[in-house]
Order: C-alpha cells, then structure tokens, then sequence
C-alpha cells in the first residue's frame, strides 16, 4: 500500500520541489504551484456520494496538464484513480493509495510536477529521463 510518506518521497526527489502544509496535509510545489496535495474528504464531498461508500484510506490529489488529459487519465480506469463532483471543472484527479500500483502513483505524480514546472526545466528533466 502507498501511503503519503512514499508520495513525498517520490515528489521530493524531483527537481525544485517544496514541501508544504495547508489546512488538509502536506502539499508539494514547485514555485508557487501545487501540484500534489493530500486530499481527505470534507463532510460535504460524504454527503456527496450518497448511499455510494466512498474510497477510504489516504486519498491523494495530482494536478494534471488540462481537462482533456483529466478525461484521458479518468477513461483508462487505472485502479484507484478517480475523481468527485467538487472536481468538476478542475484540472487534476484523486488516487486512493491504498489501491493504486506504486508504478501508476508514481507517474501520475510525475506527470503532475511536468504539468506545473517551468517548460524549460520540464524538458530538462525528459531528456535525462526518457520514458521506458
């Protein structure tokens, strides 16, 4: 199971990141943009799911390059990765640790920080690591 902790890790070992804190957990940016955050439910996203449960244990949130790549990454139905009504209209997706692969979680956190990094230091870091 990953947990926030293997999330810092993986953010943090990526160029000019910060690690941060708001009022629901840890936060991780580079410069002034947030591009992974811990994501508890408040009580109005329970409320939201209804008589559905809804995904427990650490849920984390990853920025995403656009709404279109939001669909692309939603329509592959990788396990955990998911998202909520109070996401409507918003550039990024939540993952439930506990299920999702260390690989996927990875990625996703990745190509979050990709999203949010300047372009001249995004294109830096895909040279020297090419995709596999």
């Amino acid at each position: 199971m990953m947990t926030f902790d293997d999330a810092a890790a993986i953010a943090l070992a990526l160029p000019d990141v910060t690690e941060g804190e708001s009022h629901r957990g840890r936060t991780w940016s580079i410069g002034k943009k947030t591009f992974a955050w811990e994501r508890p439910f408040s009580k109005a996203d329970v409320k939201r799911f209804g008589a559905t449960t809804p995904p427990d244990g650490p849920i984390l949130a990853v920025r995403v390059a656009d709404l279109d790549d939001k669909e692309a990454v939603l329509a592959e139905q990788a396990k955990g990765f998911f998202t909520i009504p109070h996401f409507d209209g918003y550039p990024a997706v939540l993952i439930q640790m506990k299920v999702a692969t260390k690989r996927r979680v990875r990625e996703a956190i990745v190509d979050a920080w990709l999203a949010s990094a300047p372009p001249a230091l995004a294109d830096e870091y895909v040279k020297a690591h090419p995709p596999r």
